[in-house]
């Protein structure tokens, strides 16, 4: 997936501009990889757009125990926008990985935030196809 493709997705899941998509996508990208291991954060950022691959791969910041509400405010304040329009920009971007992400790589982040988060995030997981038995 490509930058506009990705910006795309999650304005489209907004129903907002590109430029505050774009706020927003970068927002939750810097807390996110402040969030997670550095590793976790690493792979993540390779798999982005060049766009923004560095905002992924930000130095560490509290990595640990963190809560939901906590990086919604961090979100609310780097993209400059109120808390309910963080809370969705933040399903819509993780939404996005979800989709642009190869198959675990989602789950491999997603398993390392709160239990708080599996509800805004779906941990029903995508979708692959039928099983064989």
């Amino acid at each position: 997936m490509d930058n506009s493709e990705f910006i795309g997705s999650v304005a489209k899941r907004l129903r907002t501009s590109p430029e505050q998509a774009t706020a927003i996508a970068r927002a939750t990208l810097t807390t996110l990889a402040e969030r997670i291991e550095s590793g976790e954060a690493k792979d993540l950022a390779a798999q982005l757009p060049d766009e923004l691959r560095g905002y992924a791969s930000g130095p560490p910041g509290e990595t640990g125990r963190f809560s939901f509400t906590s990086f919604i405010n961090q979100v609310s304040g780097r993209a400059e926008v109120d808390s309910s329009q963080a809370r969705d920009g933040v399903r819509a971007v993780f939404d996005t990985l979800r989709e642009a992400l190869p198959p675990g790589a989602y789950d491999d982040i997603v398993t390392q935030l709160p239990a708080e988060f599996w509800q805004l995030t779906d941990s029903a997981g995508r979708y692959d196809g039928p099983r064989g038995d």
